[in-house]
């Protein structure tokens, strides 16, 4: 769809994105006060806005979920999609991100936001989303805009393009200068900017940025490059032409200034994005979607609502969507949409269709998973992005306070995960414990609140058991017995069993020297039955592991014995035996992996030496300039809060991934603590 002149006027949607606290919720309800969208502006503070609606954003004063809304500028459609900032919610983004026409980019003046800032234009570059920065609360930034943007280019792969300088009254801002448009314009909050001459006195100031911005986009327009050499004033439609289309190929970030709490700079921030924000048909090129007769929908969130059940919020790349219509998912599975919502918020209002470029929410679509891509050709079609589920860096335990609610807990969980796929449930064999992983205490905080206020659970949360295992290091030849004789037939059931230790890593190992059926086969598997059952708790009350045991004699009774019998005698050989084998804990070692600001490496080496880790080493994080990555062995017990001093230590954006490595004996006062710590849970 266009207007005549190529420009594409199709619905597009627009993604808000940028570190925690830079203001997007706040531009986003200005932006849809400004359109008309709502009647006024509502504040965080206040907690009456459109976006961060939940209880828990609300309780917490900050986005902890994508919230969507439409709005209506200059009779072109949008979709607004206010992502959340914070590290531990940043995941959210990731399957929003390929369906959206352009990201704004809301950044503080504030040097200590670089590395977040860096996290999400790394997210939009590999992606290859287009891109403006919008310098929010430049009315209450320190320095002058050239030294701003010097710190903030960091955190970009491609030149920041200045587009707007501030004008300063009694050293306040109180309005711009468009470099495109070469026009001065004076705010007024929360009600359109008046256009003046530009000031005698800020005319040079224009002048050196006017040149400044031409000369980074005359890097990719040789024509306009020679102009500049040569002195010659390019034309208006040449400059916004080269813009225009720099923007949309992603080689250049243009950057807009104003305040999101007074209103200020929203208009002509709108102004650009309708005229030069790629459209649906860039976004489908950028995926490779033909446009075609058949419906193409890329899922971009899920959520369950009380009453209307599971919403799939989804983008209309191709034909058009009804009220009934069946789709299918890559793998031929399908399902009838029971009905088309658009978004204000948590707020829906139902549509019997939606078209290209539409962003919708589609009803108990329950065969929809977020990143899904959807269609109404049958089987379906494959998936137009990959979507990598994030590590999680903390777990917690938790059970339900009233046992009365564990099927209603894990059917609440496996919703929530399904909103939250960085969410990881799962139930440790070793100690029983439901754990919940995700990206850190606010996080997981969030999941238990919604588990309370949305669902009417209440759960305890406990620090996870770490998985000690035992072994020995001495070996024996241990005789066990078990005869019983209570009326009729009796028990009986003897063994000799050597007991030996593995090298680490051999787990257990069973055979039998038995020769001359003193021991009958039929009872062998019952012996070896025993031995494991005695090896789920050995004498330190752990696993045991890394074990040897050889039946190499015994004795039987050809009326009295029996499978039960020689399993007995096998565990009291075992326990018996076990006592004198010098047992030992082992705890488990973990292979870690920080990443991190390279000026925040060495205090990230200290967090680590002080948890009783073994440093491997650091090097640069490939693919992400002034980024280390350090590596190093550490002990379980020593990571469950580990990412919370890390984000302490580096403005809330360190995180690390560990995976198992090897198992290590544990002795002194430390295995003794732990010893006297299971002693009493156990009693």
């Amino acid at each position: 769809m266009g207007d005549g002149n190529g420009r594409e006027t199709g619905p597009r949607c627009i993604a808000l994105v940028g570190p925690f606290g830079s203001g997007k919720t706040t531009l986003f309800e200005a932006i849809l006060a400004r359109t008309g969208a709502i009647d006024r502006q509502g504040t965080v503070a206040e907690g009456n806005t459109v976006g961060d609606a939940s209880p828990e954003a609300r309780a917490h004063a900050m986005s902890v979920e994508a919230n969507v809304a439409e709005l209506s500028f200059m009779d072109e459609s949008y979709t607004l999609i206010d992502c959340p900032g914070s590290v531990e919610f940043l995941h959210e983004t990731d399957a929003i991100l390929p369906g959206i026409d352009l990201a704004i980019v809301v950044a503080e003046p504030d040097e200590k936001k670089v590395p977040a800032l860096q996290l999400i234009m790394k997210a939009l570059e590999d992606r290859g989303v287009p891109r403006v920065l919008f310098v929010n609360k430049l009315d209450k930034a320190e320095g002058s805009v050239r030294e701003n943007l010097n710190y903030l280019q960091t955190a970009s792969s491609v030149p920041l393009v200045l587009r707007q300088i501030p004008i300063r009254t009694d050293g306040a801002v109180s309005g711009f200068i468009d470099l495109a448009l070469e026009r001065a314009y004076i705010y007024h909050d929360h009600a359109p900017s008046e256009m003046i001459e530009i000031p005698d006195d800020e005319r040079a100031r224009e002048v050196e940025a006017r040149f400044s911005m031409l000369e980074k986009i005359a890097d990719y327009d040789d024509d306009l490059m020679e102009q500049l050499l040569e002195d010659v004033e390019p034309k208006r439609d040449t400059v916004f032409h080269d813009l225009v289309q720099e923007l949309q190929d992603g080689v250049i970030c243009p950057v807009f200034i104003g305040s999101a709490e007074g209103g200020n700079g929203i208009f002509r921030l709108l102004k650009a994005l309708r005229h030069e924000a790629p459209g649906i048909d860039a976004t489908c090129g950028r995926l490779g979607v033909e446009p075609g007769s058949n419906a193409v929908l890329q899922v971009m969130k899920t959520f369950h609502t009380p009453h209307g059940g599971k919403m799939s919020v989804a983008r209309v790349l191709s034909g058009s969507v009804s009220d009934g219509d069946v789709i299918y998912r890559g793998d031929g599975n399908d399902d009838r949409i029971s009905a088309i919502y658009t978004l204000m918020g948590q707020q829906t209002t139902k549509h019997p269709k939606a078209v290209r470029g539409e962003t919708v929410a589609l009803g108990k679509v329950d065969m929809a998973k977020t990143g899904d891509t959807l269609t109404d050709a049958k089987g379906g079609t494959a998936n137009l992005v990959t979507l990598e589920a994030a590590d999680p860096v903390l777990a917690i335990a938790i059970r339900p306070t009233e046992h009365k609610d564990d099927v209603k807990l894990s059917a609440s969980l496996a919703k929530i995960v399904e909103e939250d796929p960085s969410l990881k449930v799962s139930h440790n064999q070793d100690t029983g414990e439901t754990l919940l992983e995700g990206q850190g205490e606010m996080h997981l905080r969030v999941v238990i609140e919604r588990l309370t206020a949305k669902y009417g659970i209440s759960v305890e949360r406990l620090d996870p058991e770490i998985p000690y295992k035992e072994t020995i290091r001495g070996s024996v030849t241990q005789r066990g017995r078990h005869k019983k004789q209570s009326g009729g037939h009796g028990q009986f059931g003897d063994v000799v069993l050597d007991i030996k230790p593995l090298p680490r890593g051999e787990g257990f190992v069973f055979s039998d020297t038995i020769t001359g059926g003193v021991v009958p086969k039929q009872y062998i598997p019952s012996v070896q039955a025993g031995v494991e059952e005695y090896l789920a708790t050995g004498p330190l009350g752990f696993p045991v592991v890394d074990v040897a045991v050889t039946l190499t004699d015994g004795s039987y009774h050809s009326v009295d014995s029996s499978d039960q019998a020689f399993k007995m005698a096998a565990q009291i050989g075992m326990r018996e035996g076990m006592a004198e084998c010098k047992p030992v804990l082992l705890e488990p070692i973990l292979e870690v992996s920080v990443v991190c600001p390279s000026d925040a490496t060495a205090k990230v080496n200290a967090i680590v030496s002080g948890r009783r880790g073994q440093l491997l080493g650091f090097d640069a994080r490939p693919g992400w300039p002034g980024w280390d990555e350090v590596k190093a062995m550490m002990p379980q017990a020593e990571i469950q809060d580990l990412i919370i001093e890390l984000r302490s230590a580096t403005q809330g954006v360190a995180s690390y991934t560990a995976r198992f490595d090897h198992l290590q004996e544990l002795t002194g006062r430390l295995a003794e603590q732990v010893l006297e710590r299971h002693g009493k849970q156990a009693a």
